[in-house]
């Protein structure tokens, strides 16, 4: 019966759209979302203020993605560490081993037992994303590959990567590769944030290397101005990545796309993503309150309805308890079976009353103990400053409340002491509404 209503309010918001579009200015981009989410299932796509950590757009963000050769911005990352801590000098050598060697293409082609220098494995990398070299970089830093691939998943949870994990060092395709376009935006801005000196890295139009010049894989750093980085990345099973980054008017944005159908397609949908999220914050900075366009006329996702067969099973439940749970859990209906409501009613009222009893006791024990988590960090001077930005522009929720900068593995957290759970909960809850990474932390 609501079938009327959706379509008024569908042909009103295209209507709108539609008007939006024509009064728009010629100069902003408008981003191509339809076209590509429904004719590519993989498309999944962020936009991110790489200075606040704003997301300004997200479609499928959380959804798992292979990352194909963005890989090699984590395995860079940690060649970056280890630079920064002295545990490599850009001139040491890295040997390349029968395994190395072997690697598919994309790749430099070096023999085993021959070696080139850091630098080079970094520009080979960045910018021919050489799985030779980044299997080479891997072993040099971890022993072996596989070693080196949990030392770079244990990072990328350091970093809030919450989703990735990594099973080798390149990007080559395997089933346990997996992150999302959120823990790609996460990296990116934790490189620039904290290896500027090497991230420059990713600027670089082409690497000469024993005679060859090779150009970079990151078209838009041929043609869009403003853009100094960061990754491309393709396999059959992930389609065409990108990750990238662009200044204009001292502002920079971070734009993911993963899943696209091709080189161009990819490209053009990063570079629209990047126009409009700059000529959006060019209009807020003239005091217009709006988000990226899109946002407000993509369609809604359509409604899933679960069909789950009531099997004889060990729980028991009464008929609308069945509805209830085939709809918030559909995966443990088949362990249900059906009876007689009137002879658990009792028994269910009772144990109501005692959980509500049990609650009441936990929060007054907990009251003032949860703690609110904000951002982790590379360094305490990055997380001490998020907890300033954090308390300055949610000030209602965090003015009375502790802010600490704790350690966390080879990281810091930024967090902050002495709320309820229902406050913890309200303060992330309007984070969450402008985008913003909020956890609630639970004592204990």
């Amino acid at each position: 019966m609501f079938q009327p209503a959706r379509r008024l309010l569908l042909t009103f918001g295209i209507a709108v759209a539609t008007a939006f579009a024509a009064i728009a200015p010629s100069a902003q981009a408008q981003i191509p979302y339809s076209e590509l989410a429904t004719s590519q299932p993989k498309y999944a796509a962020i936009v991110v203020d790489a200075k606040t950590g704003e997301v300004m757009y997200a479609k499928r963000a959380d959804s798992p993605r292979y990352p194909a050769s963005i890989t090699k911005v984590m395995t860079l990352y940690l060649t970056f560490e280890a630079l920064a801590a002295g545990k490599l000098k850009l001139d040491d050598r890295v040997v390349f081993s029968p395994r190395a060697a072997a690697q598919s293409p994309t790749k430099l082609g070096v023999a085993a037992g021959d070696s080139i220098s850091v630098s080079d494995a970094m520009q080979a990398m960045a910018i021919k994303s050489a799985n030779d070299a980044a299997v080479a970089m891997a072993e040099k830093l971890g022993g072996t590959e596989s070693r080196f691939a949990a030392m770079m998943t244990l990072r990328a949870q350091e970093l809030g990567m919450q989703n990735t994990h990594y099973a080798n060092a390149s990007g080559l395709p395997d089933s346990r590769q997996l992150t999302t376009a959120r823990d790609i935006a996460i990296l990116s801005r934790a490189v620039m944030r904290d290896y500027p000196q090497y991230y420059k890295l990713f600027s670089q139009q082409s690497f000469t290397f024993r005679g060859v010049t090779m150009n970079n894989h990151n078209h838009l750093l041929f043609r869009m101005p403003g853009v100094d980085g960061l990754k491309t990345g393709y396999t059959n099973a992930s389609g065409y990545n990108l990750a990238v980054s662009a200044v204009r008017d001292n502002r920079r944005l971070i734009a993911v796309v993963m899943g696209g159908a091709s080189n161009a397609a990819r490209d053009n949908n990063a570079q629209d993503l990047l126009l409009t999220g700059f000529d959006i914050t060019a209009r807020r900075n003239r005091g217009e309150n709006i988000t990226v366009a899109q946002n407000m006329f993509e369609p809604e996702p359509q409604s899933r309805v679960f069909e789950p067969s009531i099997e004889q099973g060990d729980v028991e439940q009464d008929g609308l308890s069945i509805v209830l749970a085939a709809a918030t859990n559909p995966k443990r209906v088949s362990s249900i079976k059906i009876v007689d409501p009137s002879t658990t009613a009792l028994h269910r009222a009772k144990a109501d009353k005692d959980d509500r009893k049990a609650d009441a006791k936990s929060r007054k024990k907990d009251a003032g103990k949860w703690m609110v988590q904000v951002g982790a960090f590379k360094t305490k001077s990055d997380a001490k400053e998020q907890i300033g930005l954090v308390n300055k522009r949610f000030s209602k929720h965090f003015a009375n409340a502790d802010g600490v900068a704790d350690k966390a593995g080879r990281g810091y957290r930024a967090r902050f002491g002495g709320f309820t759970e229902a406050s913890a909960k309200s303060a992330c809850k309007d984070m969450k509404a402008k985008r913003l990474a909020c956890a609630v932390i639970a004592p204990g």
